[in-house]
């Protein structure tokens, strides 16, 4: 039969019957009957039950009713449309990829429609394309596409393969009583389990590691095994492949060790790359595209399973993590692009919408993501859509209020970490992980500025066009090893060239930075400090980054101290990836006629140096304007330091790529040395009115008052002469730590890690 929306208002005359007796403003879901067994379908993701209460409440819950008829009206164009399922050949961004992960996503949607519409149009449907599926599958090759170092058969990597399997495991459960029983024994016997199988049994260089790769291939085994009640693959899905045993040299493509420690599995997936703060050791990029699986297998769990008890695993990390993630966003909700990162993805994300809607429901009802899911403006067509849905009726949302936080990394929370320093519009995020696993970067101590979720200073991302077929097949170029991993390519120093841990895998793998300091509990002071002594043999690198919220300045202002201890003479180099049009420096600078790469190697090939100086005062400027706002770096230098303007775009004959700025201090022959600055937002300007208001900086000087193994003392003195001193203590940090020390004859008492007055 053909649903028309005036049989949803049949589902809201029985649901008002049903309901009669509720309470209007509850946001509990009320079961309307006896709550079926949990071998019932659908029982993965959307349940027997929950179906039932949904068609209770239809017309009722704006978001979800408003989510279900956009659903309807996509996949009733995509069934009129026909079916196709062609051949495979192409790599990401060509036709047959994006058809067949169109097809995925198209099954799940309509699986769920048939479930919560009753209309045999969409079952049929999912049905039938099922069938085309077990008839190709049966002869179908591995890929034509032979990059991948794990061929899949409907895509050029398992990796889409799982992600195909983890959609579809859903639509197999919605019309599962639709189907005959000779129907599922070919769908099972021909499609499912040789699918599951190929992308486990034979592909374990995939699927036994510990890698978002091989969440998704954990997460289609484990679901479609669910489904089907196979508990061999549940199994599998849960611990991996028994019995096998890897070569722990072996690495992907990405220069990553496959399974260097012998750990795989679903539960080995949850236990080693979160913290116990949540953080990912990816970065929020790769942990947003892990969390679906994540998610919807644990959902699924929770709903087969639920003697797993999964949501309380690791003391509840999966849920602790999407907290995790939604912090590592921006005011405007776009993850800060730490590693392996590409710029705009955010928790308008579809797989945010799963993370926020299970979260909400499995967790504490928290009304912060009830304001986020509005703002997402739609739910997930199931259980936890449900409650999500019921929660904004009832007008039960708060703010998500994003604070100062600092989220460990590594299995113990031992390993570093990433610290968000919060103060008004502006944020801060400084990185002092872990390696990050083989989407990470050489980035030691790195950092990025933002205000109202545009870059100050930015961290470059990734280096490819994600699904765009004309670059490289959509995938990693090769820039993202010579440009976008290498030091040089952030906000952080390099040394003698050369990038942190000389850019291999293998050493910096083995090691992290480690947390001097966090203190956030002063609104008008926040500030992060952390050590590195592994990048350099021989160097030891301590930053404290701190967000100061001063009277005398307009908005807070960064304050950047980097100091470096080394037992040998280096050259040192200093960018600062700066967005927006040179307005102001306080050097004179020459341009060259030609451009030449500032170096060969280690990234330096793929800069371009546009000007060049002398630093020519103790405190060099550059102004700059982004967007209608002013910006001043303000960095504390000698005669001796070069200063350079370069741009990415060397030696990139294909422009791969963004052709941007950065300003660079570069220090010679120095063992020791202290970097100091200071970045201050002010004013702005209006290209409708052509006014430009507090276009100059309001720093007069900035000064190093003491410098010693312990401690490190900054003064910072305004236009008007008014001075504040900031003191951080390199050693004895903690909060119940008394210091006593004298500068410029003045004795400065104070207790905790830091003085700022």
């Amino acid at each position: 039969m053909n649903f028309s929306w005036s049989k949803l208002f049949q589902f809201v005359l029985v649901g008002m019957v049903v309901m009669s007796c509720k309470e209007e403003n509850t946001s509990v879901i009320e079961h309307t009957t006896e709550t079926p067994t949990i071998q019932e379908h659908p029982k993965l993701i959307l349940t027997a039950q929950g179906v039932k209460d949904i068609r209770a409440q239809l017309g009722n819950i704006p978001i979800f009713d408003n989510t279900l008829k956009a659903v309807q009206e996509e996949i009733d164009a995509e069934i009129a449309l026909g079916i196709d399922t062609p051949i495979p050949v192409d790599y990401s961004g060509g036709y047959t990829h994006v058809r067949h992960k169109s097809n995925m996503v198209m099954m799940q949607k309509a699986g769920v429609l048939y479930q919560i519409l009753d209309d045999e149009k969409y079952a049929k449907y999912v049905k039938d394309m099922l069938m085309q599926y077990e008839a190709m599958y049966k002869t179908l090759p591995l890929h034509p596409k032979t990059r991948s170092y794990a061929r899949g058969k409907l895509f050029w990597q398992c990796l889409n393969d799982s992600n195909w399997l983890v959609y579809v495991s859903q639509a197999y459960d919605c019309i599962y009583n639709y189907l005959s029983e000779d129907e599922r024994n070919t769908l099972e016997n021909n499609l499912f389990k040789p699918f599951a199988d190929h992308i486990s049994i034979d592909s374990p260089q995939f699927y036994q590691r510990v890698h978002n790769h091989s969440t998704w291939g954990n997460a289609a085994v484990g679901m479609i095994g669910l489904v089907m009640n196979d508990e061999e693959l549940i199994d599998r899905a849960l611990y991996g492949i028994k019995g096998l045993t890897l070569d722990a040299n072996k690495k992907d493509d990405d220069g990553g060790f496959l399974n260097k420690d012998g750990k795989a599995g679903f539960l080995a997936n949850i236990e080693e790359p979160f913290s116990p703060d949540g953080y990912y050791n990816e970065g929020p990029y790769y942990q947003r595209y892990a969390m679906y699986p994540f998610l919807i297998f644990a959902e699924g769990l929770h709903n087969v399973k639920p003697e797993l008890k999964i949501f309380e695993y690791k003391e509840g990390v999966l849920l602790k993590s999407i907290n995790a993630l939604l912090n590592l966003s921006d005011a405007d909700g776009d993850f800060f692009p730490l590693n392996d990162g590409q710029k705009g993805m955010s928790y308008y994300n579809d797989a945010l919408v799963t993370a926020v809607d299970i979260s909400y429901h499995f967790g504490t009802q928290d009304p912060g993501l009830l304001t986020i899911a509005k703002e997402q403006n739609k739910v997930l067509l199931d259980d936890s859509g449900l409650a999500v849905a019921l929660g904004i009726k009832n007008g039960n949302e708060k703010p998500f209020n994003k604070k100062s936080i600092n989220l460990s990394d590594g299995p113990e929370g031992t390993q570093g970490g990433v610290a968000i320093l919060r103060n008004e519009d502006i944020e801060l995020v400084f990185k002092y992980a872990a390696q990050g696993s083989s989407h990470g970067h050489y980035d030691k101590l790195s950092y990025s500025l933002y205000e109202k979720g545009e870059e100050i200073l930015q961290d470059y991302g990734l280096a490819r066009f994600v699904n765009i077929e004309q670059k490289g097949g959509g995938n990693y170029l090769k820039e993202n090893k010579t440009w976008a991993k290498q030091t040089i390519a952030h906000n952080t120093v390099t040394q003698n060239e050369t990038s942190h841990f000389n850019g291999k895998y293998d050493i910096g793998s083995q090691h992290h930075s480690v947390l001097n300091y966090f203190s956030s509990e002063n609104e008008n002071v926040q500030v992060a400090s952390a050590k590195e002594v592994n990048a350099y043999p021989g160097t030891e690198m301590l930053r404290t980054m701190a967000i100061l919220k001063d009277e005398d300045f307009e908005k807070p202002y960064m304050l950047d101290i980097m100091k470096v201890t080394s037992d040998k003479a280096n050259q040192y180099d200093f960018p600062y990836y700066f967005l927006g049009q040179v307005v102001e420096t306080n050097f004179e600078y020459q341009t060259p006629k030609s451009l030449n790469p500032l170096g060969t190697k280690n990234g330096y090939q793929h800069l371009f140096v546009e000007g060049t100086a002398k630093a020519s005062s103790d405190n060099s400027k550059l102004s700059w304007l982004n967007k209608g706002k002013f910006y001043t770096l303000t960095s504390i230098t000698n005669a001796n330091d070069d200063l350079l303007f370069t741009r990415i775009g060397a030696n990139d004959p294909e422009f791969n790529l963004r052709r941007e700025a950065a300003f660079m201090l570069r220090r010679k022959n120095t063992t020791n040395t202290l970097f100091v600055s200071v970045i201050e937002s002010h004013g702005g300007y209006s290209p409708i009115s052509e006014s430009a208001v507090n276009s100059n900086s309001n720093i007069k000087t900035l000064k190093v008052e003491l410098d010693s193994e312990d401690y490190t003392a900054i003064s910072i003195t305004n236009v008007n002469g008014n001075t504040k001193l900031f003191i951080t203590a390199n050693t004895d940090t903690s909060k119940e730590a008394n210091h006593n020390i004298k500068i410029n004859d003045k004795n400065y008492e104070w207790s905790g890690s830091y003085y700022f007055k």
